[in-house]
């Protein structure tokens, strides 16, 4: 069992561990030749070119200016400087509120932390409740479980303040959250109503369009949509089942990596052999060949058969899915659309709001609406099975990362892991660093995911797979390893109870597992955290790239971007810290200044990362805030159960079912939140709609908004393609949706005639004035 000891061991290595990392990233950013890797954003808005250098030719790659190393620290308060409406402007809304999570857990564990040192921490530590057990029922014991609830007898009434506490934490975090979802609902509708014109803004996504015998989707969505929305109907975009393309496009860009990589290497070397390479596995083995002339030959190959699959999307029926993008004249018309039903038959023409063109994950919009279903079921099994067969390992882990679980291992090692030293770092490190590892590879296994389940927007993939991540956080990091203990057995143990007695068994064991947690937030959440911030591995590739594969200033643009911040990692590690702090809070106080540091730290780091590195893919105006919000509460309901549940093991029968009502207050506060906030992230006013609009109309009278969203959703292979073609593909999908005559006689699909005739509606040329 951890001591103050070994948790000043561990503070100190992990402590010493950040600041290195701090140097090491002071020196390196200070350095010309990193200087597009740590400042990349500003590069890729146009905002900042190299670096002026002076020194000659060393001063190209190192600074020389001795008086900058001096103020290594530096970066931290210029993190701080920027104005939120400014940083609103420079990254958007999506990371200013990714920030903004950080800076709610200051405010709701800051106070919670002085108020329970104040208070719980001399309650718990004037009862000698562990000396007695210590001396007459031989309980082990370290001085930071005086700190704990642990250290008061059973049945005594002291409980009431542990009580009084939880009501005091409730309260305080659910006003924070009250207010904080407040504020951050209306910075959503001013970002929505003061940002530019945007395609997603005007644009449904229409799925499960019903097969028509007399017409093509493209003619059966405009038909449709100028019987129903005659005067707001404007243009649409059928979307085709590009993915092989995609794919050929993509193998192309490999191959022609490697071809500029053989042909720098053999420029640069100046000598007359050319470069060879074999054709087996990797590259390894196999017969040899002239590498130049065979990527070459490689890359001939993949355009020809990208010309011929771009024809074969165009050209063929079958290549177009039942669903479209339709865009209308009015901001309002398409909120009337998107949030309405369209046909008596709920499960055919559904509308919901398109993502804004870079945030569609095209790859999904080609599967079929009705295996949707079916995809999500198993996805669902199969994440159920990850979950709970996954805390099998992780508790075996973890009791073998204790003294005891390695003493029984490996007996012979007994000599070198009672010395004090290795004894301190074992118990404050090892645990942590196991736990980190296992996870190393989760995130990836959940967006892959949320992929196969076909959500058709990076942003939704991105929460989906981190509501699982928080759910696998939930089960396996802070329940398997409570449950763990200091044995794998006890894991054998939950399982087989019944479910009236698991909160009374996680509730006894959390004090326990307080000292884990607090080594798990440092390696985690501080070392972690400042390591965040020397991007080795944007670095690395970016060098490498730069090296073997950059010929021209976009090559140099596409090997400096580090992507987005990752909300799908991201949020939901932050949740298991608040998990752990409302937990933790009325049982084990002395965990909250260890979450504050990682609060504080994080907030800073984030904050640099977001002004200088990340470039956000995406915009969804906080859409994922009610999520944020939904987890903080599923904690603090946790966190209540599991004092009952560790109440009940101490005998307050007297105390204990006041805390009956914390649930019930908490669930009520979150349905009023859902109901008085939650329609701001999930529908667009109508009243906001029909603002812009004529705040629109008014400024621009003469704007061809047609012009402007007539190839906003057109598939990504058919825009800047490498043939000379591609602009001929693209206006044969424009030519599609502007010139459409209409076959369709039969009445089945149309509620009303068309306007223009009562047999059949003509295309967008004949409504013009023009002849087909």
């Amino acid at each position: 069992m951890a001591t103050l000891k070994d948790i000043g061991v561990s503070a100190g290595i992990n402590i010493l561990t950040a600041f290195i990392f701090f140097i090491i990233f002071a020196f390196l950013r200070l350095q010309p030749f990193n200087d597009r890797v740590y400042f990349s954003k500003w590069y890729l808005r146009g905002l900042r070119s190299s670096p002026a250098s002076g020194g000659g030719f060393a001063g190209r790659f190192v600074n020389l200016e001795l008086r900058s190393y001096l103020k290594f620290l530096h970066w931290m308060p210029e993190a701080l400087k920027m104005p939120e409406r400014e940083l609103i402007d420079h990254a958007g809304l999506d990371s200013v509120v990714y920030l903004r999570i950080y800076w709610l857990g200051l405010k709701i564990f800051a106070p919670i932390a002085m108020l329970a040192w104040a208070v719980l921490v001399p309650v718990n530590w004037t009862n000698n409740e562990l000396e007695l057990a210590k001396h007459f029922k031989n309980v082990t014991s370290s001085d930071i479980d005086k700190l704990t609830i642990s250290n008061i007898p059973e049945g005594s009434n002291r409980f009431w303040a542990h009580i009084i506490m939880a009501y005091a934490f409730t309260i305080w975090t659910c006003y924070m959250l009250m207010k904080e979802y407040e504020t951050v609902a209306n910075m959503r509708l001013q970002f929505l109503a003061s940002e530019g014109r945007r395609p997603d803004q005007f644009t449904v996504l229409v799925r499960n369009v019903p097969p028509d015998p007399d017409e093509t989707v493209s003619e059966l969505v405009e038909h449709f949509f100028l019987v129903n929305h005659p005067d707001n109907y404007l243009t649409h975009q059928v979307v085709c089942n590009a993915n092989k393309l995609a794919d050929l496009v993509s193998k192309k860009t490999k191959l022609q990596n490697w071809l500029d990589y053989y042909q720098l290497k053999y420029t640069r070397n100046n000598s007359q052999i050319r470069p060879i390479t074999k054709l087996g596995c990797l590259g390894l083995c196999g017969q040899k060949v002239d590498a130049i002339e065979h990527y070459i030959a490689e890359v001939d190959k993949t355009s020809k058969e990208i010309a011929e699959e771009r024809e074969n999307v165009v050209n063929d029926q079958k290549s177009v899915m039942p669903a479209s993008f339709v865009s209308f004249k009015t901001r309002w018309a398409a909120a009337v659309c998107a949030q309405t039903t369209q046909t008596r038959n709920p499960t055919e023409w559904l509308t919901e709001w398109a993502a804004e063109p870079r945030d569609i994950y095209w790859p999904n919009l080609a599967i079929p609406y009705v295996s949707l279903t079916v995809r999500r079921l198993v996805m669902n099994v199969a994440f159920f099975f990850l979950t709970f067969f996954f805390i099998i390992p992780i508790a075996f882990v973890q009791s073998l990362a204790t003294i005891e679980g390695i003493e029984k291992v490996a007996p012979f090692l007994k000599v070198i892991i009672e010395k004090d030293f290795i004894k301190s770092l074992i118990q404050g490190l090892l645990a942590g660093i196991a736990l980190k590892l296992f996870l190393i590879f989760l995130p990836a296994i959940l967006m892959t995911m949320s992929k196969f389940e076909g959500f058709t927007s990076v942003s939704f993939l991105e929460r989906r797979s981190a509501s699982r991540y928080y759910i696998f956080n939930l089960v396996n990091v802070f329940l398997g390893s409570v449950i763990a203990g200091a044995a794998f057995e006890q894991l054998n143990s939950f399982l087989n109870q019944s479910p009236n007695q698991i909160p009374k068994t996680i509730g006894m064991a959390i004090p326990m597992k307080a000292t884990f947690f607090i080594t798990y937030i440092m390696v985690d959440g501080w070392a972690g955290v400042a390591g965040e911030i020397l991007m080795l591995k944007p670095l690395i590739i970016y060098h490498l790239k730069n090296a073997f594969l950059v010929k021209t200033e976009k090559d140099r643009e596409e090997a400096m971007n580090p992507g987005s911040i990752g909300f799908n990692t991201g949020e939901p590690q932050i949740q298991l810290y608040f998990l752990l702090g409302l937990v933790y809070a009325p049982v084990t106080p002395m965990l909250l200044p260890f979450i504050l540091v990682f609060f504080a730290l994080a907030y800073v780091v984030y904050r640099h990362q977001i002004i200088n590195v990340y470039n956000q893919e995406y915009e969804s105006a906080a859409a994922f805030w009610p999520d944020v919000h939904g987890r903080v509460i599923t904690a603090l309901i946790i966190s209540q159960l599991l004092l009952m549940g560790l109440l009940g093991t101490k005998h307050a029968a007297s105390a204990a079912p006041f805390l009956i009502a914390l649930p019930v207050i908490t669930i009520g506060f979150h349905r009023f939140c859902k109901g008085r906030f939650e329609p701001a992230f999930v529908r667009y006013p109508l009243q906001e709609a029909m603002m812009k609009d004529t705040l629109e109309r008014a400024r621009e009278p003469n704007l061809n908004l047609k012009g402007y969203l007539q190839d906003a959703y057109i598939h990504p292979v058919f825009k800047g393609g490498d043939n000379d073609d591609d602009g001929d593909m693209v206006g044969k999908l424009e030519n599609e949706v502007i010139i459409v005559p209409t076959k369709r006689q039969s009445r089945r699909n149309t509620p009303a005639p068309s306007r223009i005739s009562g047999e059949s509606s003509p295309s967008l040329a004949v409504i013009n004035g023009k002849e087909v």
